[in-house]
């Protein structure tokens, strides 16, 4: 499902219309990233965790030379998934 797609659904699901379901899903994205970036800790209990992460330095290897080089520290966004989307997720139909 791709973000049009996604939209589509919402729109049909809340009744509102395609503009509407789309403005509310890049708010809630602009709202994560802004959360996110500022340090704090984003959770929709049972669906997901968005949080900043530090990463330390490393030593890496170039992949097409097989340099070594320096990774150095920094940031990163980790999400985590929460029971009811690995519920979800693990769900079969026979």
């Amino acid at each position: 499902m791709n973000k049009g797609e996604l939209v589509a659904a919402m729109a049909d699901n809340a009744g509102v219309s395609q503009k509407e379901a789309g403005a509310c899903l890049d708010a809630m994205f602009e709202i994560i990233a802004g959360q996110v970036g500022q340090g704090n800790e984003v959770a929709i209990a049972g669906w997901l965790k968005a949080e900043r992460a530090n990463t330390s330095a490393r030593a890496g290897r170039n992949p097409q030379t097989g340099e070594a080089i320096h990774v150095p520290a920094g940031t990163r966004t980790k999400l985590t998934v929460g029971s009811k989307l690995k519920a979800a997720g693990k769900s079969r139909v026979a």
